[in-house]
């Protein structure tokens, strides 16, 4: 089976993905864009950011995969053929990955670890001797998918109380937490001590992270955010955080990637940046997934 590795540059899937493709699935000729392949031989596609033309002239196009949890960038190309399915990663260790980047961060706000970075130059020794347990801070969840819930569980595991907040209510409630629909969000923002967004970019999401939503969180409230470019509105949250309102965020996907040198955030006090590796899935586990997602998928009609 003929797949097409396809993604805009500085990103190279089939050079990092080739050999791996040849060792774990010998049947699957991944190929790149500079090996002239007619798209007409195309059965799957592996991307993250396609081209707007990428998937044009692909009649026998059978399956799309995403190299990373998010497929806004899949969907909005205006070449992909809509019958076609489209799956994103759904890795454990990938969640797992997310979730322990989230402890850290809920646990870098929580305990204010900025506070302890600048007085560290001074040699001062001042110490918060109040607030230490986790059930002073009440985390939100943003977003309660396969990535949020496992966020979601590693955080009462630590003894912080959780609310899970999505559009419906889940299925199977996770043990611990609280869980809320978004038409109860504006509710329940005022009581948020600590703001995970793990959302996916949609219409409803695209800068929904504004100044209007920041000043309903409480004072001295944080953010970690690790949903989709797009969704914060950054100087809006440069400026809550300046205000005093905000005390401070961990930023790990932004509207312009790679982050400009020049962007405003890097130097930012009470800002933590890291260059979106909340999870990067192993490359190894994704192209498994992919020749059994590809093995499943039903035969093609031979006449």
């Amino acid at each position: 089976m003929i797949g097409l590795a396809l993604s805009l540059p500085p990103l190279d899937l089939h050079q990092l993905y080739h050999g791996i493709f040849a060792e774990e699935a010998p049947d699957l000729d991944l190929r790149g864009p500079q090996h002239g392949t007619d798209p007409a031989e195309v059965e799957f596609v592996f991307t993250f950011r396609p081209p707007d033309d990428g998937f044009t002239g692909m009649t026998n196009l059978r399956a799309i995969f995403s190299a990373g949890a998010g497929v806004d960038a899949i969907m909005a190309c205006p070449s992909r053929p809509a019958h076609v399915p489209v799956f994103r990663v759904e890795d454990a260790d990938q969640a797992l990955q997310m979730a322990g980047y989230a402890a850290f961060h809920v646990h870098w706000h929580h305990r204010d670890m900025p506070t302890y970075l600048a007085q560290q130059p001074r040699g001062e020794w001042r110490r918060t001797l109040t607030g230490l347990s986790p059930t002073h801070r009440r985390v939100a969840v943003l977003g309660f998918g396969h990535m949020g819930r496992a966020i979601a569980r590693g955080l009462v595991a630590l003894g912080y109380p959780v609310v899970g907040i999505a559009r419906r209510l889940p299925d199977l409630p996770e043990p611990g937490v609280s869980h809320i629909t978004t038409a109860e969000l504006d509710a329940a923002l005022p009581q948020i001590d600590i703001l995970i967004n793990v959302l996916p970019l949609t219409e409803d999401t695209r800068g929904l992270i504004d100044r209007s939503f920041l000043n309903r969180l409480p004072q001295g409230a944080a953010l970690i955010h690790m949903g989709r470019g797009g969704q914060v509105v950054e100087a809006d949250l440069i400026a809550a955080i300046d205000a005093g309102h905000i005390s401070g965020a961990s930023l790990d996907v932004f509207e312009t990637e790679p982050l400009p040198p020049d962007h405003p955030l890097w130097t930012h006090p009470r800002i933590l940046i890291t260059p979106h590796v909340a999870s990067i899935p192993e490359r190894v586990r994704l192209v498994r997934s992919i020749r059994d997602r590809l093995r499943s998928l039903p035969l093609k009609d031979a006449s």
